[in-house]
């Protein structure tokens, strides 16, 4: 049991740049048969005293960021024998248009850690991504395609546009570090094309024009993904965890495509 929803400003400092994140923390400790409830206060005074600390000295990521607040719960709650805590964050990045144009476009990161007790501590971390972008149907380009009378040369064929949401997933293995940056650029990679917040006539007709010149099923993201994150991360141990799951809201349909697959670095070997 513990507490869910605490809001608090952090100081990530990253090998190239610092930023301060509004995050959204849930923090958990397992209890006893013994023992009716938790101290639920504790939970909150740690992620307090831990966020305050990142202002004078910033954490390396919000996946140690967790990492220490699940530390810190065993040490208060020293009946437990489990702790978890989970965080997520709207996370911009500064990005260009098709035309050169900057734009400072918004994802989600999120994290979660536990560390059981036992002989001596063991600890997980992980790290996730959302990015939002697009796709552009494969299926119904091929049958305009062969509907029509005349061959167009040089020219995509129309079909219709899909707004995909992406997620990552992985497991950060011990002595290792994960970008979120490089997690939300595969992501973007593997879509038809990502999309921007504020477009001009110029980049929206080629942000259109690109897509349908990289049409995508949903299981064509997902398998391109892994494809990246199996060649960015090949000294990864073969027991790292990994999903990637990706959804397009269909613009034809009332129902959504869907393509998710929960995997591990040995699989993905296979």
């Amino acid at each position: 049991m513990g507490v869910t929803g605490v809001r608090k400003p952090v100081q990530v400092q990253r090998p190239d740049k610092a930023v301060t994140l509004n995050i959204v923390v849930d923090a958990f400790v397992d209890l006893p048969s013994n023992m009716k409830g938790s101290h639920l206060s504790r939970n909150v005074e740690v992620i307090g005293e831990i966020v305050d600390e990142s202002v004078r000295e910033p954490v390396s990521s919000i996946e140690n960021l967790t990492l220490l607040i699940c530390r810190s719960l065993l040490e208060r709650h020293e009946y437990a024998s489990l702790s978890e805590a989970r965080t997520i964050a709207d996370y911009f990045l500064e990005r260009k248009t098709p035309m050169g144009k900057k734009s400072l476009e918004g994802y989600k990161i999120f994290a979660c850690a536990k560390v059981r007790r036992g002989d001596g501590l063991t600890a997980e971390r992980r790290i996730g991504v959302e990015v939002v972008g697009m796709t552009a149907c494969p299926c119904a380009m091929e049958t305009i395609k062969d509907s029509l009378s005349v061959q167009v040369e040089n020219l995509p064929i129309i079909t219709h546009n899909q707004r995909n949401k992406t997620t990552i997933e992985m497991d950060v293995p011990n002595g290792f570090e994960i970008e979120a940056d490089d997690l939300i650029e595969m992501v973007e990679n593997a879509m038809s094309s990502p999309t921007y917040e504020i477009l001009k006539r110029e980049d929206e007709a080629e942000v259109v024009r690109r897509a349908h010149d990289n049409p995508k099923f949903v299981e064509d993201v997902v398998r391109d993904i892994l494809s990246s994150i199996l060649d960015k991360y090949a000294d990864f141990p073969d027991d790292v965890a990994v999903r990637v799951r990706s959804e397009s809201e269909e613009s034809i349909h009332k129902h959504n495509a869907f393509a998710e697959r929960d995997t591990t670095f040995r699989e993905l070997r296979l």
